[in-house]
């Protein structure tokens, strides 16, 4: 028997097309034609990983190099993690199916301290050392970046090299340097860290040693005079940097299913709990006429309904209003929906409202974080309860449904009349709603405050575990209101961040323990075990406390000072000190120079264009096409086979519509406000069935050439689904229902025997219970619905099947039944229903 391959185990998954890798836009290059060979790795679900900017932004740069191939590689789930270890089977990336191993570089996305375990869990499914110092040549170097490298001590020793600051400003100077050392010193891999050395925002962690001081504080001593401290890459102006123009556009539900376009990076906002706030610095925002062409090429080579505009901050793009309308009317004609992130509490002015009133509205967030003004001003979120209630009031009027609120517990002085605010804040929102006559709702997202590195809170000790959940299930008891529902993250996971955000090196074998006693997915409910994680812990002999209760003096060493993100270590104490008495620092973008230190005003400033507020403003809205009244039908003929079999009906469908935008085909759609395209499919198929002859059905407001349609949706399709012809609708003769429907069943595993074939044939009735589409059970009677059944060999069947009580039974049914064959057997068996001419 031939080895087990991917192909093989993705029947046994759970939603296999996360491991396809056949995505429109994925870049498929050949591996013995390129030089260098990356691996992008994100440690989470592919519906997290596909849904990261950064990936998509990296994975554009690296493979626009003739001699550089970069390919992707996520998290297994736990189906598949088994599957793999149960065969005997490396992590492989996703483009080609190589092995990880095989790799030159593998690079890490580290955006939430809870990943780290499917980090660890990755390297081990990749057969490759978890930490540095234990690689020989022939192992991939290992590096990293994201957020959390602004501490990246609890993980240090596992990473070659780390990135720290914009990955733009750094990636190609890494493969360049990499490129010259494979010519000259290639398998001394310390001299290629030596090169890295060099490149600002590049840490080489194997280039200090780890103590361990008096006071149980870490102490690093550099080996190296020019590598002493790390200064984080800053990409000056984001308009000389390349945007991805062709974004791969994921299978299944990602968490963010939309085109996304960052429109500006960095905030300076100011409140002094938010790390993002600080290390991202300074502002610099896109140029509005490029954001718009962008636009317009990203929507032609997605296909996508829907525009995020992405920012830390987004109506604080000072050309927010006017861009905004234009893009609503290119949209208009595309029949694309705008969506907009969280608007700050007090940025609603009447342009930017009466914009809003066109925008899809599904649920609108504010993060007040603060119940009292005392504790905003505090945390320096610079906005007034009147600020917040006039949004919400706003946004219910304007037509929004659900209200989105989110607080924080264990901030810096917080006291329980604090809490109390949080939840008469809470009631009197919902008591304008009501008193407007309005049935909107209101969700409360309650979280414990972590401090994190490079905030003025980093000295800050976290909230006891006990006293986070007596606040929050104070909130939970005080606001069981009708209309007002009550979320909250589980303190505990708080804790465990808490403990990785501010940690040391002596976290790393912690990490290893954890990971060995099976933690995984921690940032996820289903799968976070506090118990687990404080068995390890008590193991490690390291206190939590450490890391968690702060440090009173700010002129003690962090673990992390070396890393070194441009804002000064004094402006900090500067905004500790005010936070404790409550002292506001207005907004650099509007107001005075903060004196952060993050700008030199020469190669790193702030990049807005308030000086083209008035863009756009004489230029009318695009016209959008005009629709005939009933619309011009066709249907597409198509087959469904080899790895698309894997992909659930309603992606299909998703990948059929898309394909239809991206060619500009002129669908017709539904009315109303969230109007969908006219498009039908015939029988739905089961996951993993293959198909000869499928038909769908859609209706266009303009005649076009069957074969034009064809032929434009045949260069849009992924692997496996072949388009076969087109033609126009004939009523009554095209969708119309088949009453008996041929099959060809191969077995990978089991056999279809001759006497069981026998018994079948030999019995005057032989039934199973299924359900129908109104969930009753209902007997089925094989002898009816098989009208024919034919053994090929040991390993393939023939059958024709039909119905019984309004019912047509699968193909696995009847084997299971006649066979006796056992879920998994079923399961990997390939099933083909063929084209037939039965009505």
């Amino acid at each position: 028997m031939s080895e087990t391959s991917i192909q093989d185990i993705l029947p046994l998954v759970q939603m296999p097309s996360r491991y396809l890798g056949s995505e429109t836009n994925r870049i498929k290059k050949p591996w013995g034609k390129t030089q260098l060979h990356v691996a992008l790795a994100f440690p989470d679900l592919y519906e997290i990983a596909t849904s990261h900017f950064g990936i998509q932004i990296l994975y554009g740069m690296l493979n626009a190099r003739d001699d550089i191939l970069a390919e992707r590689v996520f998290a297994p789930a736990v189906d598949m993690e088994d599957q793999l270890r149960k065969n005997k089977l490396p992590l492989c990336s996703l483009e080609s199916g190589t092995p990880l191993k095989n790799f030159d570089i593998l690079g890490f996305s580290l955006l939430y301290e809870l990943n780290y375990t499917n980090m660890v869990n990755m390297l081990d499914l990749a057969g490759i050392a978890f930490f540095a110092e234990q690689r020989s040549e022939r192992d991939p170097f290992v590096i990293g970046g994201g957020p959390c490298t602004c501490n990246p001590e609890p993980v240090a020793d596992f990473f070659d090299a780390l990135v720290v600051g914009d990955g733009e400003a750094v990636i190609l100077r890494m493969t360049d340097a990499w490129k010259d050392w494979h010519r000259s010193d290639r398998g001394n891999r310390n001299a290629l860290l030596q090169r890295w050395s060099t490149i600002k925002g590049v840490y080489i962690p194997s280039f200090f040693d780890f103590s361990v001081d008096a006071g149980e504080n870490q102490r690093l001593t550099p080996k190296h005079p020019s590598h002493r401290d790390i200064e984080r890459a800053v990409v000056s102006d984001l308009n000389d940097e390349p945007f991805p123009s062709a974004p791969i556009i994921p299978f299944g539900r990602p968490v963010h299913d939309r085109l996304r376009m960052e429109i500006a990076r960095g905030c300076t906002r100011g409140c002094r709990f938010c790390q993002a706030g600080m290390i991202y610095r300074p502002v610099r925002e896109r140029n509005p006429e490029a954001i718009l062409s962008s636009v317009g090429q990203l929507l032609k080579e997605s296909g996508y309904e829907d525009l995020s505009l992405l920012s830390l901050s987004t109506g604080d793009y000072s050309c927010i209003a006017p861009l905004l309308k234009k893009i609503m009317d290119v949209g208009a004609r595309d029949k694309m929906a705008v969506s907009l992130p969280s608007i700050r509490a007090g940025s609603l002015t009447p342009e930017l409202m009466e914009l809003i009133r066109r925008v899809r509205k599904t649920g609108f967030t504010i993060a007040p974080e603060a119940g009292s003004q005392r504790l905003r001003d505090v945390i320096n979120k610079n906005i007034t309860e009147a600020d917040i209630v006039e949004t919400v009031d706003n946004a219910f009027s304007l037509g929004w449904k659900l209200i989105k609120l989110y607080f924080m517990v264990g901030l810096p002085t917080e006291t329980h009349a604090d809490i109390e605010a949080i939840a008469a804040l809470v009631k009197r929102l919902k008591a304008i709603n009501k008193n407007q006559g309005r049935n909107g709702k209101i969700n409360v997202s309650v979280a414990t405050f972590v401090p994190k590195p490079h905030t003025p809170f980093q000295w800050e000790p976290q909230i006891r575990l006990e006293t986070a959940q007596e606040k929050i299930n104070w909130l939970k008891d005080n606001l069981k209101l009708s209309g007002v529902q009550v979320k909250w993250q589980d303190p505990r996971v708080s804790m465990i961040e808490g403990i990785w955000a501010r940690g040391d090196r002596r976290l790393n074998k912690v990490l290893i323990d954890a990971w060995r006693s099976g933690c995984r997915f921690d940032g996820w409910t289903d799968f976070f075990d506090f118990e687990r994680w404080m068995t390890v812990l008590e193991g490690s002999k390291i206190n939590p406390k450490h890391f968690l209760d702060g440090y009173a003096d700010t002129d003690q060493r962090l673990p992390w000072d070396h890393i070194k993100i441009g804002v000064d270590r004094s402006f900090l104490i500067e905004e500790k000190a005010r936070a404790a008495v409550g002292k506001i620092t207005t907004d650099c973008r509007t107001g005075s120079c903060s004196g952060c230190g993050v700008c030199d005003f020469e190669s790193v400033k702030p990049v807005s264009f308030h000086d083209q507020e008035g863009l756009f403003s004489t230029e009318g809205p695009v016209p959008e096409r005009q629709l005939t009244e009933t619309g011009i039908k066709y249907v597409v003929y198509f087959k469904k086979m080899r790895s698309s079999r894997f992909l659930g009906h309603l992606e299909m469908v998703k990948i059929f519509i898309r394909s239809l935008r991206r060619e500009g085909i002129p669908l017709k759609y539904s009315e109303g406000f969230h109007p969908m395209p006219k498009v039908s499919f015939g029988d739905t198929l089961p996951m993993g069935m293959q198909s000869e002859d499928e038909r769908m059905q859609v209706t266009l407001t303009e005649p076009i050439d069957s074969d034009e349609l064809a032929l434009r949706l045949r260069r849009q399709m992924p692997d496996g689904l072949e388009i076969t012809g087109c033609s126009p609708f004939v009523k009554n003769k095209v969708l119309e229902r088949i009453d008996k429907q041929d099959y060809r069943v191969e077995l990978k595993d089991g056999f279809f025997r001759q006497k069981d074939l026998d018994w079948f044939l030999g019995q005057q009735s032989v039934t199973i219970e299924r359900k129908n589409k109104k969930g009753k059970r209902v007997v089925i009677d094989l002898k009816k619905t098989v009208s024919e059944i034919k053994r090929l060999d040991d390993r393939h069947l023939f059958m024709t099947l039909g119905t019984d009580n309004n019912l047509m039974v699968r193909p696995g049914h009847v084997i299971k039944t006649i066979f006796k064959l056992s879920e998994p057997q079923i399961l990997t068996a390939i099933i083909t229903k063929r084209k037939t001419n039965h009505v």
